[in-house]
């Protein structure tokens, strides 16, 4: 492709003008999809878990894999490998939605593991996500609707 004709976002990175579905697929230039996550957003852990089970809920767990993305990306170095896990649970969600269950699979063990050696930090359910995790891995064998696989992030009071 012709670097020159590669679609760009304002500094200038390579990024996808193409609009998406909520799984994060790209639909054809012109279709409706839907609005993406803006990136580099700072949030407080409060605000990323909130709009990330909002996201989840809602059955989009590539757009709540992309606001972990910022917060594992802006947070301080000791909590990182959290979010990177978190992140890697919501695309291993993705993953599973869009049916490609052993990658799936790959990074939903891959995040469990990632969460479960990181500290129980804002309420995170480290050991339940850790589980969820680790049990939808082992039953995927086709398409799963996300929004009714979505996890719990938080412990309820």
């Amino acid at each position: 492709m012709d670097e020159a004709r590669r679609d760009r976002d304002a500094e200038g990175r390579a990024r996808s003008a193409r609009p998406r579905d909520g799984l994060g697929r790209p639909l054809p230039h012109g279709a409706p999809g839907v609005e993406r996550q803006p990136e580099g957003v700072v949030r407080t852990p409060a605000q990323t878990l909130t709009e990330a089970q909002r996201l989840l809920d809602a059955g989009m767990p590539f757009h709540a894999h992309e606001v972990f993305e910022d917060a594992w990306k802006a947070g301080p170095e000791e909590e990182r490998e959290l979010w990177r896990g978190l992140a890697q649970l919501a695309v291993g969600l993705t993953h599973a939605a869009r049916g490609n269950t052993t990658g799936g699979a790959r990074l939903l063990l891959r995040g469990a593991e990632r969460v479960a050696d990181s500290p129980a930090l804002y309420g995170i359910d480290v050991p339940g996500l850790s589980r969820w995790a680790r049990q939808l891995a082992n039953r995927l064998s086709g398409p799963v609707d996300p929004a009714a696989e979505a996890p719990r992030l938080v412990v309820r009071a």
